[in-house]
């Protein structure tokens, strides 16, 4: 069997990428990483322990001969004397603890934790299991402060063999975060071994376990692994998989039965973590939704994230609640009642609005309980209060005697009563206009829609016996007259020059379901655009679709830019469809489906199959950070029958009908790597003479610019780290650990789509690079071009309207608010934070090169903002593009990249 070195330098231990067989050795005895066999009931008995989980197995052998040498297996030694273990146990201080300035009285009697050895092995005479081995852990004075640290001393006797798991047992007064357990193994005759166990986990106080029964936490070497039984529990630390059967209600009086996402042919997804609730009494398929969405327990937000999310969700939710109370209490009636107009809109940000009285705000109480506990606490004048949104920050007012101490830059003038409003690079009503429509399919927060049109007439692909003619109404002389005769719509094609969103076959099956509920529409659409010489693209024709019904025709209309009245409201109006079904697209499929969604199966793998020390876990572990906790959260009240998406995106009920639909029919891996999903929507051609080894159709195409930049960066640095440990493709191909996580993702993860061709095999160090690049540009870079732009370009909501009712539109405001913020303690690509833990000298210059470039990249993209040249992220009235900047402060800023999908 064939695996990495995780240290090949180091003489004193060889530790291998799995902790599987990993050996440390001493002149009389072996501490041994391996997995207990499946047979031994204790490790059985560990996983029907609530709270199971491990970091690792620990073999401790007392040999009797001084010549052990490396690589014995345990069972081949005849053990004749006891190994003396060292236990050091470091205990991590968070916020709110007083773990190291209390005095409790377990400490000062040396019983405050307790910690079992357990063998991996069966007694031998009556098949039974071995008895633990057990001793008391002390507290040990520490100068640093933010760890705790407890000792405890073990004599193993011969024939124990293998230990398969370690009991831990906190005897304090509250939760505790265990880092770590390093065991020192040694003979009597100065000889030791020093074995790290990386635990990083929540172990909860003793008197939180059953009535009779101790809350004991279970490491063990099959780690984290659930059996598909039993409800989890909150400190538990289990990692199993289910469908998405839990966002729906069915025994609820109303409307709120969901069909299961997953596991049938007519609704593929992907998989979340399992919870285990009780099934639903009216459909035993479907998960009750009682309690609070389990994730295991080292998924948790930190203290900090968790206070930051509170404070801003009070800021932004509240806001969004008080109009809705408004609502409610002038008149129930008006639930769905519309802006009149822009200045009301514009008060939202200007004057904010009333707030109700807090006992009238008791209806709220079902959707934002915790919220309300703090309501008192927050002035009203940050509640009742949007920030304004950055396309729409405009005019700064000068008096006219000032005009020569401001610089003009990218500027225009408008000059009204005598005084001089200067427009920005960010005109209030640049919004309204084709050619910012147009540019954000390039620099706004759905870049991922776009495609080049490759032949025409464009064409569905959906049944026309059902949906009608297959062919588009959008006609070649049309086109060309948009275009004003300048080519022919085949010059246009053979030159790459049409581009289109195409929401047409995804929306048209949905559009009569859709249009049966109250208050919404629907249509299928498509728009096409014409790249213009200097390289903006021209808005030239929409096509909206409604297909027929039993009691009307087919429907279908184009528009085009008109000077006529009419037709220019008409037109103004088919764009906001447009929008609206782009804000879909981009919130259900680019945003949720392909980061949040598909990157969960990932998580659950690698807890799964790899150990804490694999190299590849401990690469990948940054980039999924806080990602299980905050899509539970979305379960929870986001994506949830009768949640925030349904009431305020117009597919409503169907909105994840809809993502499954798209994942069946658009979602796979190997096209979820940037250059494959420029190449497949045919906005790049592969080049190796080129730049990236890509020719982009649009050379001004601000993501792909900058997200080529990331993308290399990480491709860099991912293929040195997987050089360093895996030299040539046995040592991939032999690596146990990581062939089963891969394996585990596509047949379990994904296992809708488990026998699909294009899957790639982790077969060489070039195919796992490219693989790992792939996972993190998804986590890191991919959510944070469509996450953290959201306020931005949707907060002032005609921009991106999803459903128009003053409720509706100020909760989607409040939403994109929290959404796009990043918390105080956000940990970015490149950072400081997340340097390996490997000392390979090797692996961390790959890691400060990695760094230093993400900071290069920066500055590239700072000058292409300011290159007038590139119109499509410089100029008057539009935002500079700035989402696939690396580094930001707190806050909604508009640029950083996290290294995981992290909110």
């Amino acid at each position: 069997m064939l695996r990495p070195q995780l240290n090949p330098s180091s003489h004193t231990t060889t530790t291998s990428s799995s902790s599987s067989t990993q050996l440390f050795a001493s002149s009389s005895c072996i501490a041994s990483l391996r997995r207990p066999s499946s047979s031994s009931s204790s490790v059985a008995a560990a996983r029907r322990t609530r709270g199971q989980g491990s970091s690792r197995v620990v073999v401790v052998c007392a040999s009797s001969s001084a010549t052990a040498s490396r690589g014995d297996s345990s069972s081949d030694m005849a053990a004749a004397a006891a190994v003396r273990v060292k236990a050091v146990a470091t205990i991590k201080v968070t916020v709110g603890e007083l773990i190291n300035r209390s005095i409790d009285i377990r400490d000062l009697i040396g019983r405050s934790l307790s910690l079992e050895l357990v063998s991996s092995e069966l007694d031998a005479k009556t098949g039974k299991e071995k008895a633990t081995v057990r001793s008391y852990a002390h507290n040990v004075d520490d100068d640093d402060h933010s760890v705790v640290t407890y000792e405890a001393d073990f004599d193993v006797p011969s024939g124990f063999g293998p230990i398969g798991a370690i009991i831990v047992t906190n005897e304090l007064r509250q939760e505790m975060f265990l880092e770590d357990i390093n065991l020192t193994a040694s003979d009597g005759a100065g000889n030791s071994t020093v074995l790290p166990i990386r635990c990083n986990s929540w172990v909860q106080p003793k008197s939180v376990g059953d009535e009779g029964t101790p809350s004991k936490r279970i490491f063990f070497a099959n780690k984290k692994r659930g059996d598909g039984t039993g409800e989890r529990e909150a400190d538990d630390r289990v990692y199993d998989y289910d469908v998405y059967n839990d966002l729906g209600n069915p025994d609820s009086n109303g409307d709120l039965a969901r069909p299961v996402l997953g596991g049938n042919k007519q609704f593929p997804y992907p998989r979340r973590c399992r919870t285990g609730r009780p099934p639903s009494k009216k459909d035993p398929k479907s998960e009750t939704r009682k309690g609070n969405v389990y994730v295991p327990r080292d998924e948790e937000f930190s203290p900090e994230k968790e206070d930051y999310f509170l404070r801003k969700t009070v800021g932004s939710v509240l806001q969004a609640a008080v109009p809705a109370a408004q609502s409610l209490l002038l008149d129930k009636l008006k639930w769905n009642l519309p802006f009149p107009s822009f200045f009301v809109i514009d008060k939202l940000f200007e004057d904010g609005v009333e707030l109700p009285g807090v006992d009238k705000l008791n209806f709220l109480e079902s959707v934002v309980p915790r919220l309300l506990e703090h309501l008192r606490d927050t002035p009203a004048e940050k509640i009742l209060r949007f920030e304004t949104p950055a396309n729409i920050q405009s005019r700064h007012r000068i008096k006219p005697n000032s005009f020569t101490s401001i610089a003009i830059d990218s500027a225009a003038f408008q000059v009204s009563n005598g005084v001089c409003c200067v427009l920005t690079a960010e005109d209030k009503f640049a919004w309204l206009r084709d050619e910012e429509f147009a540019r954000e399919t390039l620099a706004g927060i759905n870049p991922y829609a776009i495609e080049l049109v490759r032949e025409f007439p464009l064409k569905s692909k959906l049944d026309p016996a059902v949906y009608g003619p297959a062919e588009s109404a959008i006609t070649a002389d049309l086109l060309e007259e948009q275009m004003r005769r300048v080519m022919t719509v085949e010059e246009a094609i053979s030159q790459k020059r049409l581009f289109m969103l195409d929401f047409h076959d995804l929306f048209l099956p949905y559009v009569h379901k859709i249009r049966s509920l109250d208050h919404t529409t629907m249509y299928g659409s498509r728009t096409v655009f014409f790249l213009t010489d200097d390289g903006t693209l021209q808005l030239l024709a929409i096509e909206l679709t409604r297909p027929a019904s039993p009691s009307q025709p087919q429907w279908r209309q184009v528009f085009t830019p008109s000077t006529d009245a009419t037709m220019s409201w008409l037109w103004r109006m088919a764009k906001a469809h447009v929008r609206a079904h782009d804000a879909g697209h981009h919130e259900l499929i680019t945003h949720w489906l392909r980061t949040h969604c598909a990157v969960e199966p990932y998580i659950i793998a690698a807890n799964r199959q790899l150990s804490e020390m694999h190299p590849i876990y401990q690469l990948l572990r940054p980039h999924f950070r806080y990602t299980m906790r905050i899509n539970a959260r979305a379960r929870s009240a986001l994506i949830s029958a009768g949640g925030i998406i349904e009431r305020s995106f117009s597919p409503q009920k169907y909105s994840m009908e809809l993502s499954s639909v798209a994942y069946d029919k658009l979602w796979r891996f190997d096209t979820e790597a940037l250059p494959a999903d420029l190449v497949r929507r045919g906005m790049a051609e592969e080049d190796p003479t080129a730049e990236h080894g890509l020719k982009l159709a649009i050379e001004d195409y601000p993501f792909a610019n900058d997200g080529l930049l990331i993308w290399d960066a990480i491709k860099t640095w991912v293929q040195a780290y997987v050089a360093r440990f895996y030299p040539d493709a046995a040592s991939v191909a032999g690596d146990e650990e990581l062939q089963a996580f891969w394996t585990e993702v596509r047949t379990k993860g994904h296992g809708d789509k488990k026998d699909e061709p294009w899957w790639p095999k982790l077969d060489t160090p070039e195919s796992l690079a490219h693989t790992l690049t792939t996972i993190i540009w998804v986590a890191a870079a991919h959510h944070a071009a469509v996450n953290f732009g959201q306020y931005d370009f949707g907060g002032y909501f005609p921009n991106r309207p999803s459903i128009p009712s003053q409720v509706q539109a100020t909760v989607v405001m409040a939403v994109l608010d929290v959404l796009s913020s990043h918390s105080t303690d956000e940990e970015y690509l490149g950072g400081e934070q997340t340097r390996p833990w490997n000392s390979d000298a090797a692996v961390q210059a790959a890691y400060d090169g990695f760094a230093a470039r993400l900071k290069e990249i920066e500055g590239v993209i700072d000058g292409r903002n300011k290159d007038r040249k590139l119109k499509n992220r410089c100029g008057a009235g539009i935002l500079p593009y700035q989402l696939m900047k690396p580094f930001s402060d707190s806050g909604v800023t508009g640029m950083g990249i996290p290294n995981s999908t992290s909110i």
